[in-house]
Protein backbone atom coordinates (compact mmCIF):
# COMPACT_ATOMS: atom_id res chain seq x y z
CA UNK A 1 0.00 0.00 0.00
CA UNK A 2 2.77 2.83 -0.46
CA UNK A 3 0.56 4.52 -2.85
CA UNK A 4 -2.10 5.15 -0.41
CA UNK A 5 0.89 5.98 1.94
CA UNK A 6 1.93 8.86 -0.75
CA UNK A 7 -1.68 9.80 -1.04
CA UNK A 8 -2.25 10.53 2.28
CA UNK A 9 0.65 12.69 3.18
CA UNK A 10 0.25 14.83 0.23
CA UNK A 11 -3.46 14.80 1.57
CA UNK A 12 -1.76 15.77 4.84
CA UNK A 13 0.69 18.28 3.32
CA UNK A 14 -2.29 20.70 2.37
CA UNK A 15 -3.88 20.72 5.99
CA UNK A 16 -2.94 24.11 8.19
CA UNK A 17 -1.56 23.50 11.26
CA UNK A 18 -3.81 25.63 12.95
CA UNK A 19 -7.54 25.21 13.49
CA UNK A 20 -9.93 26.18 11.21
CA UNK A 21 -13.57 27.46 11.44
CA UNK A 22 -16.55 24.94 10.01
CA UNK A 23 -16.94 26.74 6.86
CA UNK A 24 -13.29 26.75 6.19
CA UNK A 25 -12.59 23.19 6.82
CA UNK A 26 -15.60 21.10 5.07
CA UNK A 27 -14.70 22.60 2.04
CA UNK A 28 -10.91 21.76 2.71
CA UNK A 29 -11.89 18.09 3.72
CA UNK A 30 -13.33 17.75 0.18
CA UNK A 31 -10.63 19.38 -1.76
CA UNK A 32 -7.78 16.70 -0.06
CA UNK A 33 -9.66 13.78 -0.51
CA UNK A 34 -7.80 11.02 -2.57
CA UNK A 35 -9.91 7.77 -2.52
CA UNK A 36 -11.81 6.37 -5.30
CA UNK A 37 -15.33 5.97 -3.52
CA UNK A 38 -17.52 8.03 -1.93
CA UNK A 39 -16.19 8.45 1.30
CA UNK A 40 -18.14 9.51 4.52
CA UNK A 41 -17.01 12.55 6.32
CA UNK A 42 -16.96 12.31 9.86
CA UNK A 43 -16.98 14.47 13.09
CA UNK A 44 -15.33 13.28 16.39
CA UNK A 45 -15.83 15.22 19.27
CA UNK A 46 -13.44 14.78 22.33
CA UNK A 47 -15.60 15.82 25.35
CA UNK A 48 -14.50 17.07 28.81
CA UNK A 49 -16.31 14.69 30.70
CA UNK A 50 -16.07 10.91 32.14
CA UNK A 51 -18.52 8.51 30.98
CA UNK A 52 -17.30 6.05 33.69
CA UNK A 53 -20.09 8.28 35.71
CA UNK A 54 -23.56 7.89 34.77
CA UNK A 55 -24.10 11.64 35.27
CA UNK A 56 -21.76 12.62 32.76
CA UNK A 57 -23.14 10.56 29.85
CA UNK A 58 -23.41 12.17 26.97
CA UNK A 59 -26.11 10.68 24.24
CA UNK A 60 -28.86 11.69 21.65
CA UNK A 61 -30.01 11.99 18.42
CA UNK A 62 -30.10 14.13 15.60
CA UNK A 63 -31.66 14.52 12.39
CA UNK A 64 -29.57 16.01 10.00
CA UNK A 65 -30.93 18.10 7.80
CA UNK A 66 -29.51 16.95 4.40
CA UNK A 67 -29.35 13.58 5.73
CA UNK A 68 -26.86 10.92 4.90
CA UNK A 69 -27.09 10.10 1.52
CA UNK A 70 -28.58 6.66 1.71
CA UNK A 71 -31.31 5.48 3.45
CA UNK A 72 -30.91 3.19 6.26
CA UNK A 73 -33.41 -0.26 5.98
CA UNK A 74 -35.50 0.20 8.55
CA UNK A 75 -37.15 -2.99 10.96
CA UNK A 76 -40.24 -2.00 13.16
CA UNK A 77 -41.37 -4.28 15.69
CA UNK A 78 -44.73 -3.96 16.50
CA UNK A 79 -48.25 -5.30 16.79
CA UNK A 80 -51.56 -4.80 15.15
CA UNK A 81 -52.72 -0.83 13.76
CA UNK A 82 -48.68 -0.03 14.62
CA UNK A 83 -47.87 -2.16 12.41
CA UNK A 84 -49.73 -0.47 9.39
CA UNK A 85 -48.71 2.75 11.03
CA UNK A 86 -44.84 1.53 10.42
CA UNK A 87 -45.10 0.57 6.59
CA UNK A 88 -46.94 3.91 5.74
CA UNK A 89 -44.15 5.30 7.02
CA UNK A 90 -42.04 3.51 5.04
CA UNK A 91 -40.19 0.81 7.27
CA UNK A 92 -38.96 -2.00 4.80
CA UNK A 93 -39.72 -4.62 7.19
CA UNK A 94 -42.41 -4.86 9.66
CA UNK A 95 -43.27 -7.49 12.10
CA UNK A 96 -44.22 -8.56 15.95
CA UNK A 97 -42.50 -10.99 17.81
CA UNK A 98 -41.43 -13.75 15.14
CA UNK A 99 -38.90 -10.81 13.86
CA UNK A 100 -37.25 -11.85 17.59
CA UNK A 101 -36.96 -15.22 16.63
CA UNK A 102 -35.80 -14.36 13.49
CA UNK A 103 -32.92 -12.89 14.63
CA UNK A 104 -32.08 -14.79 16.73
CA UNK A 105 -31.62 -17.46 14.38
CA UNK A 106 -29.05 -15.01 12.56
CA UNK A 107 -30.93 -12.81 9.88
CA UNK A 108 -29.21 -9.03 10.42
CA UNK A 109 -30.80 -7.47 7.01
CA UNK A 110 -31.58 -4.43 8.78
CA UNK A 111 -29.18 -0.75 9.64
CA UNK A 112 -31.97 0.04 12.38
CA UNK A 113 -34.54 -0.89 14.61
CA UNK A 114 -37.49 0.48 16.06
CA UNK A 115 -40.20 -1.23 18.28
CA UNK A 116 -43.32 -0.22 20.47
CA UNK A 117 -42.62 -0.49 24.00
CA UNK A 118 -45.40 -3.35 24.54
CA UNK A 119 -43.25 -5.76 22.37
CA UNK A 120 -39.99 -4.51 24.50
CA UNK A 121 -40.56 -7.63 26.45
CA UNK A 122 -39.21 -10.15 23.58
CA UNK A 123 -37.21 -7.19 22.13
CA UNK A 124 -34.82 -7.10 25.41
CA UNK A 125 -33.81 -10.22 24.67
CA UNK A 126 -31.83 -9.39 21.89
CA UNK A 127 -29.67 -7.60 24.03
CA UNK A 128 -26.33 -9.46 23.53
CA UNK A 129 -26.82 -9.63 19.51
CA UNK A 130 -27.97 -6.16 18.90
CA UNK A 131 -26.46 -4.04 21.81
CA UNK A 132 -22.69 -4.44 20.72
CA UNK A 133 -23.86 -3.50 16.84
CA UNK A 134 -25.28 -0.29 18.28
CA UNK A 135 -28.80 -1.48 17.10
CA UNK A 136 -30.52 -2.11 20.51
CA UNK A 137 -34.06 0.33 20.40
CA UNK A 138 -33.73 2.59 23.69
CA UNK A 139 -36.88 4.87 24.87
CA UNK A 140 -33.80 7.91 25.26
CA UNK A 141 -32.75 7.88 21.25
CA UNK A 142 -36.86 7.66 20.33
CA UNK A 143 -36.35 4.11 19.09
CA UNK A 144 -39.05 2.39 21.68
CA UNK A 145 -42.08 4.49 21.18
CA UNK A 146 -45.87 4.36 20.48
CA UNK A 147 -45.31 7.08 17.80
CA UNK A 148 -43.27 4.25 15.59
CA UNK A 149 -44.61 6.01 12.36
CA UNK A 150 -42.47 9.31 13.42
CA UNK A 151 -39.60 7.12 14.24
CA UNK A 152 -39.26 5.50 11.24
CA UNK A 153 -39.66 8.72 9.18
CA UNK A 154 -37.06 10.48 11.07
CA UNK A 155 -34.47 7.38 10.37
CA UNK A 156 -35.51 7.86 6.97
CA UNK A 157 -34.56 11.43 6.90
CA UNK A 158 -30.79 11.15 8.07
CA UNK A 159 -31.29 10.53 12.08
CA UNK A 160 -28.43 10.42 13.71
CA UNK A 161 -27.44 8.91 17.08
CA UNK A 162 -24.29 9.39 19.04
CA UNK A 163 -23.31 8.50 22.11
CA UNK A 164 -19.86 9.02 24.32
CA UNK A 165 -17.62 5.76 24.10
CA UNK A 166 -14.98 5.07 27.30
CA UNK A 167 -12.45 7.64 26.14
CA UNK A 168 -14.98 10.36 26.05
CA UNK A 169 -15.38 10.91 22.28
CA UNK A 170 -17.94 11.00 19.68
CA UNK A 171 -18.31 9.83 16.23
CA UNK A 172 -20.97 10.79 14.00
CA UNK A 173 -21.67 10.56 10.47
CA UNK A 174 -22.24 13.63 8.71
CA UNK A 175 -22.74 12.81 4.77
CA UNK A 176 -20.68 11.94 2.08
CA UNK A 177 -17.31 13.58 0.18
CA UNK A 178 -19.94 14.37 -2.98
CA UNK A 179 -22.44 16.44 -0.49
CA UNK A 180 -22.81 20.27 -2.01
CA UNK A 181 -20.38 21.51 0.50
CA UNK A 182 -23.21 23.74 2.38
CA UNK A 183 -25.09 20.36 3.17
CA UNK A 184 -22.00 19.25 5.02
CA UNK A 185 -21.49 22.43 6.61
CA UNK A 186 -25.31 22.56 7.71
CA UNK A 187 -25.25 18.76 8.58
CA UNK A 188 -22.05 19.37 10.75
CA UNK A 189 -23.35 22.12 12.67
CA UNK A 190 -26.32 20.39 13.57
CA UNK A 191 -24.59 17.03 15.00
CA UNK A 192 -22.66 20.29 17.07
CA UNK A 193 -25.60 21.85 18.42
CA UNK A 194 -27.30 18.70 19.28
CA UNK A 195 -23.67 17.28 21.25
CA UNK A 196 -23.79 21.12 23.24
CA UNK A 197 -27.27 20.75 24.08
CA UNK A 198 -26.80 17.30 25.31
CA UNK A 199 -24.12 18.65 28.23
CA UNK A 200 -24.67 16.97 31.47
CA UNK A 201 -25.20 18.99 34.49
CA UNK A 202 -22.57 17.37 36.19
CA UNK A 203 -19.95 18.52 33.19
CA UNK A 204 -17.19 20.75 35.13
CA UNK A 205 -14.63 23.18 32.88
CA UNK A 206 -14.39 23.13 29.43
CA UNK A 207 -16.90 20.87 27.44
CA UNK A 208 -15.66 20.43 23.69
CA UNK A 209 -11.68 19.68 24.02
CA UNK A 210 -11.37 19.11 20.41
CA UNK A 211 -13.29 18.46 17.12
CA UNK A 212 -11.70 16.83 14.12
CA UNK A 213 -13.62 16.49 10.75
CA UNK A 214 -12.38 13.93 8.21
CA UNK A 215 -13.22 11.59 5.10
CA UNK A 216 -13.17 7.89 5.40
CA UNK A 217 -9.30 7.80 4.39
CA UNK A 218 -8.55 11.93 4.13
CA UNK A 219 -6.39 13.31 7.36
CA UNK A 220 -8.54 14.89 9.73
CA UNK A 221 -8.80 18.92 10.25
CA UNK A 222 -9.03 20.37 13.23
CA UNK A 223 -12.26 22.35 14.18
CA UNK A 224 -11.15 25.80 16.44
CA UNK A 225 -13.76 24.87 19.44
CA UNK A 226 -14.08 28.33 19.99
CA UNK A 227 -15.72 29.43 16.98
CA UNK A 228 -18.46 26.67 17.43
CA UNK A 229 -18.58 27.97 21.34
CA UNK A 230 -19.33 31.42 19.86
CA UNK A 231 -21.98 30.84 17.77
CA UNK A 232 -24.07 29.27 20.52
CA UNK A 233 -23.74 32.46 22.71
Amino acid sequence: MPNRGKQFAAAKAQVPGKPQTILEAVPLVQRVKFAKFDETVEVALRLGVDPKHADQMVRGTVVLPHGLGKSKRVLAIAGGEKQKEAEQAGADVVGGEEMVEKIQGGWMDFDAVVATPDMMRGVGRLGKILGPRGLMPNPKTGSVTFEIGKAVREIKAGKVEFRVDKTGIIHAPIGKVSFPTQSLIDNAQALLDSVIKAKPAAAKGKFLRSITISSTMGPGVSIDTATVEATKH
